[in-house]
């Protein structure tokens, strides 16, 4: 392997690693479109820090062993590279009709209206996150957190900058317009909305961030590592890349939940406080109470289930047949990877009832890929549950059952409690602000956001991390505002 492959070029105006020098047709089309990147990321990019010199990452390679370099960067002037991982040589595609054969450098004519929708709504998740957090610099609650919140977004940025040299590499002037349209859409536009619901919602305030960082960009990961088993070796490449980034947004998340409820326990704890539901005396506290941390992760999660698309979906098994998106770590599982014959068990609302049936395995990847992910969400939330018990608060956090409160598939016509029993729609109306945050609980939570910005200090209702980024002590100056 050589080293030009693995070492990213940062000589050129859009640093990479796909020797884009010598593809000018793509060069000058990426080129084309960088302005219009810039002028995005001016206007709907982090709002009121773009002069601020932040404490950044970023690629300097794509060996796993050392790829990042740290340094203060203006977020505008922050090198949005292309990085794929390494070529594998001999590479074969592992799933589907075309199992075994090598896997495909150029787009397969038959699939290319499908493999192009694949890469633009990948594509359109990016930015969009970028503009629901574009408010959040304002009120961070350290500058520790700021930093992880503009990694995140310049992050989100060279995400879509990958998905964007897809597009004009492979698939020509449609690729050009759908390039232009990520730039044209804006998350929660009545005219002109992101793709996928979710992100078209707000994120008004710090623990949305951390719920979405931990629910949404978790589903995230799961749909890149689907896409990085592609037949399509350029898609596999990008999205193996992607999900070493991914890990860090998702890092922000959990450790950004964990901090929220330990600083609650121990508030409870030093106030002599020890029925968790008594609300307002916690809340009298400065921190957010643990009935309405449940409340926002039972949001957070419901809409991210949304992203999975329906239960059965012969879209998802046309992908699969077709080698372009696989399962959840496809090459570990071990049957015949083509999945004619087998069968997988599906929550379905059959006759007024909730009942598990089974369908081919085929049709019901999307529910076998929100399984997978549900039990990661799971592992993350036993890992909160042990900070409460650590501290000795009485409480637990549960995920709710997946009929709750759903837009997409299965149960998007009924009403169910977070404990998965049926109920009417007056039922609902009257009690779905015990289980969803109520405007009330948004104001709350949004009374707390008072910025800090002096190194080295936290907001009330968080813990400081237990360790800096970068190794960096714990009144590191990550983000110098008056740049």
């Amino acid at each position: 392997m050589t080293d030009d492959i693995i070492n990213v070029d940062y000589r050129e105006k859009i640093p990479n690693n796909v020797n884009l020098t010598e593809d000018r047709r793509v060069l000058k089309a990426l080129e084309g479109w960088h302005p219009g990147y810039i002028d995005w990321w001016q206007n709907m990019g982090p709002e009121g820090f773009q002069e601020s010199l932040v404490y950044l990452r970023t690629a300097v390679s794509v060996d796993p062993k050392g790829w990042a370099k740290f340094d203060y960067v203006k977020m505008p002037e922050y090198r949005w590279g292309i990085l794929l991982a390494p070529h594998e040589e001999g590479r074969k595609v592992p799933f589907g009709a075309h199992m075994g054969e090598d896997a495909w450098q150029e787009v397969p004519g038959e699939y290319r209206a499908m493999l192009r929708r694949l890469v633009v709504i990948q594509g359109d998740t990016e930015p969009a996150s970028v503009e629901q957090q574009r408010h959040l610099g304002k009120t961070a609650p350290s500058l520790y957190d700021m930093r992880n919140l503009f990694q995140i977004n310049v992050e989100e940025g060279r995400h879509l900058w990958a998905m964007v040299y897809l597009l004009h590499k492979y698939f020509g002037r449609d690729g050009r317009d759908e390039a232009d349209d990520m730039l044209r859409r804006r998350s929660g536009s009545a005219d002109a909305p992101r793709m996928l619901g979710a992100f078209n919602e707000a994120t008004p305030d710090w623990l949305s961030l951390f719920m979405f960082t931990f629910f949404t960009d978790r589903d995230g990961k799961m749909q890149l590592e689907s896409l990085a088993q592609s037949g399509f070796d350029p898609l596999s490449r990008t999205c193996r890349f992607m999900l070493t980034e991914e890990a860090h947004h998702m890092f922000v998340g959990e450790t950004g939940i964990g901090r929220t409820v330990q600083r609650t326990c121990e508030a409870m704890k030093a106030a002599g406080i020890e029925d968790p539901n008594e609300i307002e005396k916690v809340r009298k506290l400065g921190v957010i109470d643990l009935p309405t941390i449940q409340k926002k992760l039972n949001l957070h999660y419901t809409l991210s289930l949304d992203l999975f698309g329906s239960e059965v979906s012969t879209n998802a098994a046309n992908a699969f047949n077709a080698g372009l998106k696989g399962r959840f770590r496809e090459t570990s599982i071990e049957d015949d990877h083509k999945l004619e014959k087998d069968i997988y068990p599906v929550l379905k609302f059959v006759d007024g009832e909730i009942k598990l049936v089974d369908e081919p395995a085929l049709t019901a990847l999307n529910m076998r890929l929100r399984d997978d992910y549900t039990r990661d969400c799971a592992k993350g939330i036993e890992r909160f549950n042990k900070i409460i018990e650590r501290i000795g608060v009485n409480f637990r956090l549960v995920l709710p059952h997946v009929a709750f409160h759903r837009d997409i598939g299965e149960f998007k016509d009924v009403h169910a409690t977070p404990a998965g029993i049926l109920i009417d729609d007056a039922t609902w109306q009257k009690q779905k602000d015990q289980w969803l945050p109520s405007t009330a609980d948004g104001d709350f939570i949004a009374s707390l956001m008072q910025p800090v910005a002096e190194p080295g200090k936290f907001a009330s209702w968080i813990s400081p991390p237990k360790v800096g980024i970068d190794n960096r002590p714990g009144h590191f100056e990550y983000v110098k505002i008056a740049a």
